[in-house]
């Protein structure tokens, strides 16, 4: 979601102080910032961070007020309110001097950033500001608080008063409410008889409004939270009622989530309780819980001291978190951390010693949330002046973070794509993998090597649509991509390749090819200029299509430009639309719509033949009944899911169709779903735009605390389950997914059974797409490299590379197919689960599949402390007989799991001697091996022999010299180790390959015996240490001649096999291989198996075995000089072939 990059920045004041900086605020266009000192106001240019204006308070005026505390914008950034420690309040306003500018940017030759451009200096040029002060108001009592609405000014006191001032007309509008009269209960429903505070000294510590419930989240000075809100439109004490948060009593701070209508208050135990409102009784309901886990931070998640800052960003989906001890922590709305800087890299220098965690004073974000200022709490005392001696300026206390983050915060239409986009203040990264693979089709091929998930690139098969993992996970590196849109990234958006991505600037917009590498921009400047991208956009093959807002005729618009096409409004279709567009998505060949006046439009989009497409609306839905405010609406998308999909299961080509339509409001995940009960009547009309479309039935909400959300449109036969179920991303509560049921051999189901399902599983990245064919989550995670050797002891604290470490973004992936397997198992929808999987048999981590979900389950139920009454793993062991890879995935499981789990594991699955029996019986050794060190460790040592003994014959017959080595030495280790003492504690086995055994050679081997021959057999331990003294080594040598003279009689009677089949070929290899000493073995058997009987036969099968060819007789030698069977040759007789044959003779 959010990420960090690189090394924060500290910035540089020109001006000559001493005061160090208490707080930092933006305005509400995050254009500016004020920095607020002791007696120093001051005005900051946001992009870049530059000092505009300063403020100084004269020595008698700033003795009369105080100190400066708080600072507070006015919603159209003209005035600042500043409050003292005195009670004042000094109202600055901001007056802006015309057609000035104190910084203009320098750009080489030939840079896109032309100065002639319009709306050039306002958009990169720092403007001139002034700073008076216009009105000063005396409260007399501390301010505890200060919070802006839209016309007034909301101050708290110390005597327990709400103030309510005027930004205009101060003196007329001030209003004063004591605390002690607004009564307080539970819920709204019983406010008006609710207890009132009954405490003189009770006042409001910190407090939030939030628009969207109009009221204030509010935070007491005795730690008791609560929420204000008015009856009516008059704030007065007697229309004002509060309600409890009944479990908080600890509380510190409060920040307001007006998107999502959330109330995050940080609480003394460095927690952050996180509430909304009740529609229904107007109760403060709990939501979730931002906290740190000993299991992730031992060290630290209980030493952070209270929660003293609480930030939510700009686009409301992340929330920075800071601690009176110092650190830093980033979490999504909904809970999943995404970044803590207690623990890591941030917390250890590369030597291992411990920092000091960084202690926040104030921060606040920056635009779009591409950064974060903070101040850090130096104490003024411990400050020295730092100068720099080029340009003269000190090293101010403010840091200033750099972030990068996901498209979907701001552009959710790209919950259809299986790309991963992140956008960062001038620059995209994508992980589209390489551009020129996505335009040939899927390799079909699959690797059956298994590696971890960040490392593989396995290929998967399925339709063109989809780039498949070899383009999406082949490459570790990013594809960065420089953006020169004018202004912020507002919204950026990639096409279903891979291969084009369009940004949207301030104004305008511009794609960019990952063919070429190159951008096309607007060729009139002035049509770019003229229009304001509002709702986003997103691809439909190659055409753009956006929302925008068109300046010169004061219109909103429905644009879609050809990729192909110059970038030009005479190339564009343009339709007019009756209300802002806030929201834009496409499905298929539908373009739906949401709208300022909570409304939702559908369009159909097709091409024409003009090189442009053309839009028609086809149906609108008024939501105004069920949306309070459309600022709450997250997302919307067009799908095809709907709730009868069992029905459906023989006419899989109705899944095409746009059966509903998901509506995210503010976490909740809304459904309308097309209305069939009433008469359906079939349309022989051919054109779809000319079809009478049907209505939508009442939303129905499908689930809670949803952040993201992910489906298709693509179709594929052998993997409905994926590409027809709702992904949900729930933030600490993981994922969810709404997934369908089918009857199987398309058998009509019951009526009363369910259609569909939702299972939550929990994964260990936060998800930024969904593969849905290759059943992989994508997603990306912070990484960080230190830097700090670099950098003496001396000048270490000066900079920031030793202060902190660089943050890099890595991409990451995970599978989650074990997770729904194990969820409808627990469910008793086996034959579900059945079908889900041999659907994925083919992937190339299928296996990987299996042996995950029961090594999960073996753990959570071997190691549970309460009993189990209907305990999984025997359902998951017979569920994985299904396969042909059973008896691989329990070996792996085993290897990788702790000896004293294993009487658990094998008591579901099978004895561990069966198991290896079956692998014998199929031929697959290498499994063998596993199981033989199980049995190594589970039985006594004669079990083990007799096992290894069969398993080493069988290895010798196959020619598998490898394992035939491990198993000699496993043999020779078993002899070596036996002894009559009781066993030692068995140490974990670490994993490795189901053929390696070199492990022997360096680590002592534990044995165990079954249980229940505990009393009637010796305990015998197997290690390669020998007992000490004589009767030791004089046993350890006994014992080694007996092993071995064991095997040596084993490779005896292989080779004595050999050799009187005539297996020479054979036998050398076997002698080689193994070390045989074959000529004293063969002296040996002269006699015996080396002895030939058939000499013609032992020829042929000789000639056979090394494909020799036979001799042929030339025509010359036709007389022969054979004479009565002999012929002489020098002063030698020699026999003929036919006499050879009948002579006993030995090699």
């Amino acid at each position: 979601m959010y990420f960090l990059s690189g090394w924060p920045k500290r910035l540089l004041c020109p001006l000559e102080s001493l005061e160090q900086p208490l707080r930092i605020q933006t305005d509400p266009q995050r254009a500016f910032f004020a920095v607020l000192s002791p007696s120093q106001l001051s005005i900051w240019y946001c992009r870049p961070s530059v000092l505009i204006v300063s403020y100084k308070e004269l020595a008698k005026a700033a003795s009369q007020f105080g100190p400066y505390k708080e600072a507070e914008w006015r919603p159209d950034s003209t005035m600042i309110a500043v409050s003292t420690a005195n009670g004042y309040i000094l109202f600055f306003e901001i007056p802006s001097v015309r057609d000035k500018y104190l910084y203009e940017p320098m750009y080489p030759k030939g840079s896109p950033h032309l100065k002639g451009t319009p709306h050039y200096k306002e958009e990169q040029c720092a403007p001139s500001l002034n700073l008076e002060v216009k009105k000063v108001l005396d409260l007399q009592a501390s301010i505890t608080s200060l919070q802006s609405t839209l016309e007034d000014l909301l101050v708290a006191t110390a005597d327990g008063f709400l103030h309510l001032v005027h930004w205009d007309g101060m003196t007329n509008g001030r209003k004063a409410i004591n605390l002690c009269t607004v009564p307080f209960s539970v819920d709204l429903q019983s406010s008006r008889a609710g207890s009132f505070l009954g405490f003189e000294d009770v006042y409001i510590r910190d407090m939030e409004y939030c628009a969207t419930l109009d009221g204030f989240a509010v935070v007491f000075n005795d730690g008791r939270v609560g929420f204000i809100t008015p009856m009516s439109s008059r704030f007065t004490a007697e229309q004002l009622h509060g309600v409890w948060a009944q479990d908080v009593i600890d509380g510190t701070c409060v920040a307001v989530n007006n998107k999502y209508r959330l109330m995050a208050f940080g609480c003394a135990n460095g927690s952050v309780q996180v509430y909304t409102i009740d529609t229904t009784t107007g109760a403060m309901q709990f939501s979730h819980k931002l906290e740190l886990t000993p299991k992730q931070y031992p060290d630290i998640w209980n030493k952070t001291g209270p929660v003293k800052l609480i930030r939510w960003s700009p686009d409301s989906c992340v929330v920075m978190v800071t601690w009176e001890c110092g650190g830093l922590s980033l979490w999504s709305v909904f809970g999943a951390q995404l970044i803590c800087t207690l623990g890591g890299d941030f917390a250890y220098q590369s030597d291992g010693a411990k920092k000091d965690p960084l202690k926040i004073s104030s921060m606040t974000w920056g635009s779009e949330g591409y950064h974060l200022w903070v101040i850090d709490g130096i104490s003024p005392s411990n400050m020295k002046p730092e100068r720099d001696t080029s340009n003269e300026a000190r090293q101010f206390g403010i840091l200033q973070f750099h972030f990068i983050k996901s498209a979907l915060t701001v552009n959710p239409c790209m919950s259809n794509q299986e790309q991963v986009l992140l956008q960062g203040e001038d620059r995209l990264y994508l992980n589209c993998g390489d551009a020129t693979q996505a335009q040939s089709p899927r390799n079909t091929s699959a690797h059956a090597e298994h590696k971890s998930t960040r490392e593989r690139g396995p290929f998967s098969d399925g339709s063109l649509d989809s780039q498949g993992l070899s383009t999406l996970l082949g490459h570790r590196h990013w594809h960065v991509v420089q953006v020169i849109v004018v202004g912020w990234p507002y919204f950026s958006a990639i096409d279903k390749l891979g291969q084009n991505v369009a940004v949207v600037g301030k104004f305008g917009f511009a794609h960019y090819s990952l063919l070429t590498k190159k951008w096309k921009l607007f060729g009139n400047i002035t049509q770019e200029q003229n229009m304001m991208v509002t709702g986003g956009l997103a691809w439909w093959n190659d055409f753009i299509v956006l929302a925008c807002y068109n300046l010169n005729d004061h219109q909103e618009e429905l644009r879609v430009y050809l990729r192909t096409s110059n970038l030009d409004n005479a190339f564009a279709h343009i339709t007019k639309v009756q209300a802002d567009t806030l929201l834009l998505s496409v499905f298929r060949d539908i373009v739906i719509l949401f709208r300022a006046d909570c409304s939702i439009c559908l369009y159909s989009i097709e091409r024409s033949l003009n090189p442009t497409a053309s839009i028609q609306v086809l149906q609108e839905v008024s939501m105004s009944r069920y949306i309070p405010h459309p600022f709450l609406v997250v997302s919307v998308t067009l799908t095809s899911v709907r709730t009868e999909t069992g029905i459906t299961l023989k006419m899989p080509q109705q899944a095409c169709e746009a059966e509903s339509i998901m509506l995210n409001l503010a976490g909740q995940l809304i459904m309308l779903q097309r209305d069939r009960s009433g008469p359906q009547i079939r349309d022989k009309d051919n054109n779809p735009n000319q079809r009478k479309h049907l209505p939508f039935c009442a939303p129905v909400v499908l689930a809670q605390s949803v952040e993201n959300v992910w489906t298709t449109c693509r179709i594929n036969k052998q993997k409905r389950h994926l590409l027809e179920a709702l992904w949900l991303s729930c933030g600490g509560a993981g994922m969810k997914v709404w997934l369908p049921l089918f009857p199987r051999d398309h058998r009509k189901p019951h009526s009363f059974l369910s259609r569909r399902i939702m299972l939550p599983f929990h994964i260990n990245i936060y998800p930024l797409a969904v593969l849905f064919e290759d059943a992989l989550v994508l997603g990306a995670v912070n990484d960080t490299v230190l830097y700090d050797c670099l950098y003496t002891q001396t000048s270490a604290r000066e900079h920031l590379e030793v202060l902190f470490p660089f943050s890099i973004v890595e991409r990451t992936s995970q599978i989650y197919l074990h997770h729904i397997l194990r969820q409808l198992l627990v469910r008793n929808l086996g034959e579900q689960a059945l079908l889900l999987a041999h659907s994925c048999a083919t992937l190339p981590y299928f296996p990987h599949v299996l042996e995950l979900m029961l090594h999960e389950v073996l753990e959570e139920e071997a190691t549970s402390r309460e009993p189990i009454p209907d305990p999984l793993l025997p359902t998951v062991a017979k569920f994985i007989t299904e396969f042909p890879l059973f008896l691989q995935t329990v070996v792996h499981c085993a290897r990788k799991t702790e000896y004293a789990l294993w009487n658990y594991l094998f008591a579901a699955v099978g004895n561990p001697k069966d198991l290896f029996e079956e692998c014998l019986m199929a031929q697959d050794l290498d499994t063998a091996a596993s199981y033989l060190i199980i049995l190594q460790n589970m039985e006594v040592p004669a079990v083990s022999r007799q096992h290894a003994t069969l398993l080493f014959n069988t290895a010798l017959e196959q020619g598998k010299w490898d394992l035939c080595r491990h198993m000699i030495r496993f043999l020779k280790a078993i002899g070596s180790g036996e002894t009559e003492t009781p066993p030692a504690t068995p140490t974990t086995q670490e994993p490795s390959s189901s053929s390696s055994f070199e492990f022997f050679r360096h680590r002592s081997i534990s044995l165990s015996q079954s249980a229940e021959n505990l009393h009637s057999k010796f305990n015998l331990t197997k290690t390669l240490s020998m007992p000490s003294g004589p009767s030791g080594k004089r046993w350890s040598k006994d014992s080694d001649c007996a092993e071995n003279m064991y095997i040596d009689m084993m490779l005896w009677r292989h080779a004595r096999r050999l050799l009187e089949e005539i297996k020479l070929k054979d036998l050398g290899c076997f002698a080689a291989q193994l070390g045989f000493e074959l000529i004293g073995w063969l002296c040996k058997e002269r006699a015996r198996a080396a002895r030939v009987d058939d000499f013609v036969f032992a020829l042929k099968k000789l000639h056979k075995d090394f494909l020799w060819p036979f001799p042929v007789i030339p025509a010359s030698s036709i007389n022969s000089p054979f004479k009565n069977g002999k012929y002489k040759t020098g002063n030698r007789l020699k026999l003929a072939p036919a006499q050879l044959s009948h002579t006993g003779c030995v090699f």
